[in-house]
């Protein structure tokens, strides 16, 4: 049973920084591209970042200088660091493993994880 699970979530202030991990159980890690999504209330879900297995990563316009991601294969964890952060940063952030590349699509992505929480005060 595949099982994605993100922590690291919280409340912060803008400027801060934050870090998110999401560990990835039941599936060979080093062989699925991993992203970052969020959604923000009443709002869609939009990607944020992607690794590919090979480590190219893949930006969002809207991060691109603030947040970067990095995955270790070691430990099967993908990370997200939030730099800068900003209120309108705030929503529930995803982690999702995709066995055939860091596409943007969430709809590509084959397992998902439950979320965790990003508050961003101003």
């Amino acid at each position: 049973q595949v099982q994605l699970v993100e922590s690291g979530g919280g409340l912060v202030q803008a400027g801060d920084s934050l870090r998110l991990s999401c560990a990835a159980s039941g599936l060979t890690f080093s062989r699925y591209a991993m992203g970052w999504f969020r959604q923000a209330p009443g709002k869609e879900r939009e990607f944020v970042l992607g690794i590919s297995w090979s480590g190219n990563i893949f930006y969002a316009d809207s991060v691109k200088g603030r947040f970067t991601i990095s995955r270790d294969n070691a430990k099967n964890t993908v990370y997200l660091q939030m730099n800068s952060l900003k209120p309108e940063d705030t929503a529930v952030y995803y982690c999702a493993a995709n066995l055939f590349g860091a596409g943007t699509s969430g709809s590509k992505y084959d397992y998902w994880g439950q979320g965790t929480q990003v508050t961003v005060s101003s």
